[in-house]
Protein backbone atom coordinates (compact mmCIF):
# COMPACT_ATOMS: atom_id res chain seq x y z
CA UNK A 1 0.00 0.00 0.00
CA UNK A 2 2.86 2.27 0.80
CA UNK A 3 4.40 1.79 -2.68
CA UNK A 4 1.32 2.56 -4.55
CA UNK A 5 0.36 5.38 -2.75
CA UNK A 6 4.03 6.90 -3.15
CA UNK A 7 3.96 5.93 -6.95
CA UNK A 8 0.49 7.49 -6.89
CA UNK A 9 1.95 10.76 -5.79
CA UNK A 10 5.34 10.82 -7.85
CA UNK A 11 3.01 9.84 -10.73
CA UNK A 12 0.85 12.83 -10.20
CA UNK A 13 3.29 15.33 -9.30
CA UNK A 14 4.38 14.74 -12.36
CA UNK A 15 1.83 14.64 -14.70
CA UNK A 16 0.30 17.63 -12.92
CA UNK A 17 3.03 19.33 -14.27
CA UNK A 18 2.90 18.48 -18.00
CA UNK A 19 -0.71 19.10 -17.77
CA UNK A 20 0.05 22.73 -16.23
CA UNK A 21 3.34 23.65 -18.02
CA UNK A 22 2.48 22.35 -21.72
CA UNK A 23 0.46 24.19 -23.86
CA UNK A 24 -2.79 23.09 -25.51
CA UNK A 25 -1.51 21.85 -28.92
CA UNK A 26 0.97 19.43 -26.68
CA UNK A 27 -0.15 15.86 -26.91
CA UNK A 28 -0.69 14.57 -22.93
CA UNK A 29 -1.78 11.07 -24.02
CA UNK A 30 1.93 10.64 -25.47
CA UNK A 31 2.96 12.60 -22.79
CA UNK A 32 1.34 10.55 -20.12
CA UNK A 33 2.43 7.38 -21.90
CA UNK A 34 6.43 8.60 -21.32
CA UNK A 35 5.67 9.63 -17.82
CA UNK A 36 3.91 6.50 -16.64
CA UNK A 37 6.84 4.34 -18.45
CA UNK A 38 9.81 6.24 -17.12
CA UNK A 39 8.26 5.98 -13.30
CA UNK A 40 7.65 2.39 -13.42
CA UNK A 41 11.18 2.19 -15.01
CA UNK A 42 12.44 4.19 -12.06
CA UNK A 43 10.78 1.80 -9.52
CA UNK A 44 12.12 -1.05 -11.24
CA UNK A 45 15.63 0.12 -10.86
CA UNK A 46 15.75 1.10 -7.31
CA UNK A 47 14.35 -2.54 -6.66
CA UNK A 48 17.12 -3.75 -8.67
CA UNK A 49 19.68 -1.68 -7.17
CA UNK A 50 18.40 -2.06 -3.56
CA UNK A 51 19.04 -5.94 -4.13
CA UNK A 52 22.73 -5.30 -5.47
CA UNK A 53 23.83 -2.71 -3.47
CA UNK A 54 22.44 -3.59 -0.30
CA UNK A 55 23.11 -6.43 2.17
CA UNK A 56 19.61 -6.21 4.16
CA UNK A 57 17.07 -5.60 1.32
CA UNK A 58 15.74 -7.43 -1.09
CA UNK A 59 13.86 -6.31 -4.81
CA UNK A 60 10.34 -7.72 -4.50
CA UNK A 61 8.38 -8.09 -7.67
CA UNK A 62 5.31 -7.63 -5.11
CA UNK A 63 7.06 -3.96 -4.92
CA UNK A 64 7.36 -3.69 -8.30
CA UNK A 65 3.80 -4.65 -9.09
CA UNK A 66 2.60 -1.93 -6.09
CA UNK A 67 4.66 0.81 -7.73
CA UNK A 68 2.45 0.37 -11.16
CA UNK A 69 -0.44 -0.41 -9.43
CA UNK A 70 0.29 3.40 -8.19
CA UNK A 71 1.23 4.73 -11.41
CA UNK A 72 -1.86 3.41 -13.20
CA UNK A 73 -4.37 5.04 -10.13
CA UNK A 74 -2.61 8.42 -11.21
CA UNK A 75 -3.24 7.89 -14.65
CA UNK A 76 -6.53 6.99 -14.28
CA UNK A 77 -7.30 10.00 -12.47
CA UNK A 78 -6.14 12.25 -14.97
CA UNK A 79 -8.01 10.20 -17.32
CA UNK A 80 -11.29 10.48 -15.02
CA UNK A 81 -11.05 13.92 -13.88
CA UNK A 82 -9.78 15.92 -16.89
CA UNK A 83 -12.67 18.49 -17.18
CA UNK A 84 -12.49 19.22 -13.75
CA UNK A 85 -8.37 19.49 -14.29
CA UNK A 86 -8.88 21.70 -17.38
CA UNK A 87 -10.89 23.66 -15.31
CA UNK A 88 -7.57 23.96 -12.30
CA UNK A 89 -5.76 25.13 -14.93
CA UNK A 90 -7.18 27.97 -16.54
CA UNK A 91 -7.84 29.25 -12.92
CA UNK A 92 -4.12 28.61 -12.46
CA UNK A 93 -3.31 30.87 -15.81
CA UNK A 94 -5.45 33.43 -15.48
CA UNK A 95 -3.88 34.22 -11.96
CA UNK A 96 -0.42 34.08 -13.42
Amino acid sequence: MMHAGAYFGLAFCWFFYLFIKKQEPYNFRKGFVKVSVLVVIFGILIEVLQGALTTYREPDWADIVANTIGVMIALGFFILFRNFLNHVKRQISSFL
